[in-house]
């Protein structure tokens, strides 16, 4: 046992050899090769063990055993770190093991050195991670979850795991899955009378959830400020290239708070905040994910002021504008992805649109006192997303939330919670995925979370 754990211990991880060791330094590493170049007398061996974009190079003698080595095995190395001609660290290895065989030429989807294109890397979701821009994009999402909930531990927000089953249909669409036993025989043994049959589980209709937001609400009443970062599911039949079926929403509610400018204000710093925490540890990564998108590197939005504008406002840009919109313009719904971005472009900055007419938004949304056509809502636009985060001020007055056409008739816990001490809250929805879009300029929603699931794909 104290020999593993000190040949254990002698293991260190790609990213962290530049950052803690130093030439003549002895280590080992483990990882998958990635490419080789058999010289003279000398192999050198490209090797990445999932933790950085760059490959690390390992020199091996060329000899009857190193000769065996192949593109796609594990291999182990124990030697010095010494200093190649490009001023990288590298592996002058005295002992290489091989741990597993690679058999990429057994039917292996990914042909070494050729870039991929990432709906052909999409249909092989198992292997997709040893793919370069995959894994970096994953190890992003990671750091950027830390972010988030570092960020919101310093403010002192409390995280609630928000259930995945609900009985209720946060924003009123009925863009929801139905969550119902598979076997018929155990629905049988659990029926009751006056209940139909496939809602014999629960006694009533149970949804997979849209939102945490009104379960966070109840916490919020009694804990003061919460978040949540968890699944949110839609049943939508849309494969546009922002949206999916199954997908991770950072959430929030703010306690006491009365004013929706100090919203999108906290929005605005919490977004900047986060992304140059995420800017601090995953640069490489980022930079890595800009160039293989063809995207800019460049985030001007992290230092300017954003703009906030009234839904009349941006309406009016809009109409003054039709004629460079690829799209008509709806005084019944919401802004489309077209109109989001003009108006990002039209601003120079994001844009937060607030005060929506009441009969776009949902119930729980509290109405302007003086003119109840509209709500104190807001939506934020970002430059290639479009919108990317979506919150109000609540309505914290309990007849006139009951009073509301659209309220749920089974939602009185709701109403309860104004009822007994209510306060004014407010809170607003981030598309993780989005976000992550956004800083790493990728194209695709699918691309930025490990098993992505739309219409017509739910694969492994």
């Amino acid at each position: 046992m104290l020999l593993i754990r000190r040949f254990y211990c002698s293991s260190q991880r790609i990213s962290h050899i530049a950052k803690s060791n130093k030439r003549g330094d002895s280590l080992g590493i483990r990882g998958w090769i990635k490419n080789i170049r058999r010289l003279k007398n000398n192999t050198f061996l490209d090797i990445d063990d999932g933790s950085s974009s760059s490959r690390f190079q390992v020199v091996v003698p060329r000899n009857p055993e190193t000769q065996n080595l192949t593109p796609g095995s594990v291999i182990s190395a124990v030697g010095e770190i010494q200093v190649a001609p490009n001023g990288n660290f590298e592996l002058h290895a005295d002992r290489v093991e091989s741990l597993a065989e690679g058999h990429l030429q057994d039917g292996y989807p990914f042909t070494p050195k050729q870039k991929h294109a990432p709906e052909y890397v999409r249909e092989h979701l198992h292997l997709r991670s040893r793919v370069d821009y995959v894994a970096a994009q994953m190890r992003i999402r990671h750091k950027a979850q830390k972010a988030i909930h570092d960020y919101m531990d310093e403010l002192d927000f409390v995280q609630i795991n928000t259930p995945l089953m609900t009985t209720n249909d946060c924003e009123g669409a009925g863009e929801v899955f139905r969550v119902q036993p598979d076997s018929e025989e155990l629905l049988k043994q659990m029926a009751r009378p006056n209940v139909p049959a496939e809602q014999s589980y629960f006694d009533s209709k149970v949804f997979l959830s849209v939102s945490g937001q009104l379960h966070l609400e109840a916490m919020t009443y009694g804990l003061g400020n919460t978040y949540c970062l968890a699944p949110a599911f839609r049943a939508e039949n849309s494969k546009s290239p922002l949206h999916l079926a199954e997908f991770y929403m950072f959430e929030a509610e703010l306690a006491h708070l009365d004013e929706l400018e100090k919203l999108a204000k906290f929005i605005e710093q919490m977004l900047k905040s986060i992304t140059n925490r995420v800017l601090e540890t995953s640069s490489e990564d980022l930079h890595f994910c800009q160039r293989n998108a063809n995207a800019s590197s460049d985030l001007p939005w992290l230092t300017v002021p954003w703009t906030i504008m009234s839904y009349d406002d941006a309406l009016h840009v809009l109409q003054a504008n039709k004629e460079s919109l690829k799209t008509p313009i709806s005084l019944d719904e919401g802004f489309t992805k077209d109109q989001e971005l003009f108006l990002v472009s039209h601003c120079g900055t994001p844009v937060f649109v607030v005060d929506w007419p009441t009969q776009q938004k949902p119930f729980y949304m509290k109405i302007t006192r003086n003119n109840p056509d509209r709500v104190h809502a807001l939506d934020l636009l970002m430059p290639a997303v479009g919108e990317l985060c979506g919150g109000s001020l609540r309505e914290s007055d309990a007849a006139t939330l009951s009073s509301h056409p659209q309220f749920p008739k089974d939602l009185s816990w709701y109403v309860d919670l104004r009822k007994y001490g209510g306060i004014p809250t407010g809170g607003f929805g981030m598309g993780f995925e989005r976000y992550l879009q956004l800083v790493t300029g990728v194209k695709n929603i699918r691309d930025v979370i490990p098993f992505p699931r739309y219409p017509h794909s739910c694969k492994m």
